[in-house]
């Protein structure tokens, strides 16, 4: 009889995602306790013998309790063995948000794999060895214990582990958290499982990441996903299945706007909406402007922008357009009032502005009154 297992890790449960801001930053936060009861169903209709959660289940210690409650309500979906080991940000410090969450009492088919020892699954044909960090930062090599592991002939090893394969990115002055590359050699492993980075990756046959289960970041394209993991027996390569699970896309744009006019300028931009992966409720966007503008075309790229940050989500604006007023713009505001003094005055600190500061500002400063002008003079035209 063969072992199913669902492999996840990096839920990051309490993240803050300061970057998403206001009623989307709460529905991007909720769904990372959703996937976890979405993680619980699956596991459920899979009929897998364990659930393994390889780090970083927690973004920190300090969440709060009734986080810690919701999330055991959560995984009551699932009714198999949940094991879920501590990584860099939830490390089994001696006082930690796993002594908290063990003063819950949860069920008994929750274990936390705060030691290394192995823990029996599936009526004892496999064991699971965990390496549980101690410490956000270790020199140490956390699944070296596994090399000399005991557990029963003729039953499947599964290492857990979260942290850094040797060799897998460029060495940094001082890694942490490393894990030997080849480790499932060493402790004759049928299957690694790993958590740490975001996004999934297959090391080797045997030495999987999962990624994240729900996206927070752009920086990862394969996240969002957890992995079925399928062994016949000891010894037999194990099949991986990567099923989605991820509800939000981050996507990245950049958009480089020439001289045009403002009707061409508003479509460039709503143009973005028709390329999105998803509906755009499900999509964080990031936008990077570059080009450069006169005030007429920075009105309309302001219109369109309401537009676009209204399709989706949640829209992070990296605004570095330059304002170019038109000579007719100027010369529009320059009334002889006091209206064109100022006009007069905010062009010239835009043009020897001393910092990007300070040129937006001016920028800014002149927008406002470039379209306060022109609404006063809309308001007074004569009615038919």
């Amino acid at each position: 009889m063969g072992i199913r297992l669902l492999h996840t890790s990096d839920w990051h449960l309490g993240c803050p995602l300061r970057h998403v801001t206001g009623d989307a930053g709460a529905l991007v936060r909720e769904r990372r306790l959703e996937v976890v009861r979405a993680i619980a169903q699956l596991a459920q209709k899979r009929e897998v013998d364990a659930v393994l959660v390889a780090g970083d289940v927690f973004d920190g210690q300090h969440v709060d309790s009734a986080l810690l409650l919701r999330t055991l309500e959560a995984l009551a979906a699932y009714s198999g063995p949940w094991i879920l080991l501590p990584g860099n940000h939830d490390a089994a410090l001696a006082e930690s948000v796993w002594t908290r969450l063990a003063r819950l009492e949860p069920p008994s088919n929750v274990h936390l794999a705060l030691t290394a020892e192995p823990i029996p699954i599936g009526n004892e044909r496999a064991f699971v060895l965990p390496a549980p960090l101690k410490s956000r930062r270790t020199q140490d090599d956390r699944t070296a214990w596994m090399d000399l592991a005991p557990t029963p002939p003729g039953a499947v090893r599964i290492g857990l582990a979260h942290g850094l394969i040797e060799g897998l990115q460029a060495q940094v002055e001082e890694a942490t958290n490393p894990i030997a590359a080849d480790r499932v050699q060493r402790a004759q492993l049928d299957y690694l499982a790993l958590g740490d980075r975001h996004g999934f990756l297959k090391v080797d046959a045997r030495t999987w990441y999962s990624g994240t289960p729900e996206p927070d970041h752009y920086r990862y394209r394969d996240a969002g996903f957890v992995l079925l993991v399928e062994l016949d027996g000891p010894g037999a390569v194990p099949r991986i299945e990567p099923i989605p699970t991820g509800w939000y896309h981050w996507v990245e744009r950049a958009l480089e706007l020439p001289p045009l006019s403002p009707p061409e300028l508003e479509a460039r931009i709503a143009a973005v909406s028709s390329e999105l992966p998803a509906p755009g409720e499900r999509v964080i966007l990031k936008l990077a402007l570059r080009g450069s503008v006169d005030l007429a075309g920075r009105r309309a790229v302001d219109a369109a922008l309401a537009r676009l940050a209204a399709a989706v989500r949640h829209l992070a604006l990296e605004d570095g357009l330059r304002l170019q007023p038109g000579a007719a713009e100027l010369a529009g505001l320059d009334d002889g009032s006091i209206v064109g003094a100022c006009a007069r005055a905010i062009d010239e600190r835009r043009r020897s502005a001393a910092s990007e500061d300070e040129r937006a500002v001016a920028e800014l400063a002149l927008r406002l009154l470039w379209q306060a002008v022109a609404e006063l003079g809309q308001a007074e035209e004569p009615r038919a």
